[in-house]
């Protein structure tokens, strides 16, 4: 079996989640804050990006860290390009880890219009694309946004989304298709009734050869993305954590018994720059079996 393969039986049949360790430069401080690293302890983009690969390094060598509950990592690009201990990222990841790479590959958020805020352009996707290949990369992940129950904005976001996500499929990699319902919105529950129609249709319209991941809030109604986990032309759907605490976040996914975690706030929440490796490793390990236990349920 090649490791493509491998690695898509373990996405489509694994029992885990995915752990997102990809903020970027407009999350990435309040991901280090969160750690314990404050800006007055870096001095530019240099040392930002430096503390928060150590950061993820620090979590994807922990002990606690391994492919029993630990499916996938989705990677901010510079992560992809750095190295751990000598050896590129992904493949530490994979051959070391037994833990499947995905890459970010979005250039952030358009200015909202229509309720919703699409993905801005990204001209040098396939240049991306190709990169990724060579780094051992098997699939990509792009997110936009939903802020209220908009029909339109929301038929945009998903045919934008899906569009990318064939450009994805065409290079060779699975995409993770992440159209994010704000889990604040006063119209949460009518958005993600529209948005789950609109992604039904975008499905039942793929050809045979492309396969993709939904990556979507944790619905107001349980088991609401059921019929779309079933779908043949789906590989997984995965649950973003939104803002949510771990506890939450946890308590909400075991309700949806075919989606599985893919966290990143929440894998990382009470983790410190400041604590010793058996206390980094405790705290890791915590909030991995949950995370876990929430997927399996």
């Amino acid at each position: 079996m090649s490791p493509k393969d491998a690695q898509r039986t373990r996405i489509s049949t694994g029992n885990g989640f995915i752990a997102a360790l990809d903020q970027s430069g407009g999350s990435t401080p309040k991901a280090l804050a969160q750690y314990g690293v404050e800006p007055a302890d870096y001095s530019g983009e240099t040392e930002m990006y430096a503390a928060v690969h150590a950061m993820r390094s620090r979590i994807i060598m922990a002990d606690e860290f391994t492919s029993d509950k630990v499916l996938g990592a989705i990677l901010f690009e510079r992560t992809m390009d750095s190295d751990i201990n000598g050896k590129p990222t992904a493949q530490v990841l994979w051959e070391d880890r037994g833990v499947v790479p995905f890459l970010k590959i979005d250039k952030g958020l358009a200015d909202e219009a229509n309720g919703v805020q699409m993905l801005k352009p990204m001209p040098e996707l396939d240049a991306l694309l190709a990169k990724a290949n060579e780094k051992g990369i098997f699939g990509t992940k792009e997110r936009s946004l939903v802020l209220e129950a908009n029909a339109k904005g929301i038929a945009d976001v998903v045919a934008q989304q899906f569009e990318v996500a064939k450009q994805v499929s065409a290079a060779g990699l699975v995409p993770i298709v992440e159209p994010e319902v704000h889990i604040d919105s006063a119209t949460k529950a009518e958005a993600e009734e529209i948005l789950n129609s609109e992604i039904m249709k975008q499905l039942n319209e793929l050809s045979d050869d492309v396969n993709v991941i939904l990556k979507l809030t944790i619905p107001t109604n349980a088991g609401l993305y059921d019929v779309a986990a079933d779908h043949p032309r789906v590989l997984r759907v995965v649950a973003l954590s939104g803002g949510y605490s771990t506890d939450v976040a946890c308590d909400l996914l075991g309700k949806n018994h075919k989606m599985i975690a893919s966290f990143s706030r929440a894998l990382a929440e009470g983790l410190s720059v400041k604590m010793s490796d058996g206390e980094f490793n405790t705290a890791l390990g915590k909030n991995i079996s949950k995370i876990h236990a929430a997927s399996v349920a």
